[in-house]
């Protein structure tokens, strides 16, 4: 039995199927109800208290750990979600981290990061750790507006960063869950090509088969924006990288195509399949 954590989302979903269709027995967690793939478990949990994860872990023997931003809250403990699984009888868990613990390691979500893969590395369990950049499917914030105006709004438009399909991070992670030679592995995953917003409302504009007018914003319309659906110290450390992306976070990390036999899937290949948001 495989569990994954954070199911219903962009990396879970399309996890959980693909280890489905692998012919793995799957427990897929979320904090709602939700639908899961035929033959797929699927349990209710909060990962904020981990003895509410006992019942999905129960017989499991690898799990995928994602956690949501509360997590990172004051007061959260995530090891002991670590610390359950052990007890439980699992024996692999792959940690979904993040670029920065490496790129910009001061951050307080950062360093609480990077403890927790510190926490894995010396559980004596079998593990592995996915460092992402930023992901494709942020362009998602502009839908609505796409919809409403046919408009991209967003600051930086000029400034690229390699983006990551997540469901190439959903096949990394089914990779290293299923293949012991990926153990004790950690991996940075990129897409294959630095992309600029101007670019990309181009590829969504090329999808749509209709014109996409792209807006600039100054940093502070961005983080006014941004502080609506999120807190000011993560809306502002993300401007800093979008704004002024360092060498590492520009760099194409060669990881996907190591683990995969493939390229990474390009923001326009994202953009096609994700189409139906934008109209």
């Amino acid at each position: 039995m495989i569990v994954v954590t954070g199911a219903t989302g962009n990396i879970g979903r399309p996890l959980t199927r693909a280890l489905a269709e692998a012919g793995r027995q799957v427990t897929a967690v979320s904090r709602h109800k939700a639908a899961v793939p035929n033959g797929v478990r699927h349990v209710t949990a909060d990962l904020a208290g981990p003895a509410g994860l006992k019942p999905a872990l129960d017989g499991a023997k690898a799990l995928f750990l994602l956690l949501s931003g509360d997590l990172h809250a004051a007061g959260a403990n995530p090891a002991d979600i670590i610390g359950e699984a052990a007890d439980s009888g699992v024996r692999r868990v792959v940690l979904l981290s993040t670029l920065g613990v490496v790129t910009r390691p001061l951050g307080r979500t950062r360093t609480a990061m990077r403890a927790l893969e510190d926490t894995l590395r010396e559980s004596g369990l079998e593990w592995a750790v996915l460092r992402p950049g930023g992901f494709a499917s942020n362009a998602l914030w502009w839908a609505e507006s796409v919809r409403a105006h046919q408009v991209v709004a967003a600051p930086f438009g000029d400034i690229g960063v390699p983006v990551i399909d997540p469901a190439d991070i959903a096949a990394v992670a089914a990779a290293c869950l299923l293949e012991d030679r990926h153990t004790g592995g950690i991996y940075e995953l990129t897409g294959p090509e630095v992309i600029t917003p101007r670019r990309q409302t181009e590829a969504i504009a090329a999808a749509l088969g209709s014109p996409v007018r792209f807006h600039e914003l100054t940093r502070e319309e961005a983080e006014t924006a941004m502080t609506r659906s999120m807190p000011a110290e993560l809306a502002n450390d993300t401007l800093d990288i979008l704004g002024s992306p360092t060498a590492a976070e520009l760099r194409i990390s060669p990881d996907v195509q190591q683990v995969l036999g493939r390229a990474p899937r390009t923001f326009a290949d994202w953009a096609a399949r994700n189409i139906a948001a934008f109209r």
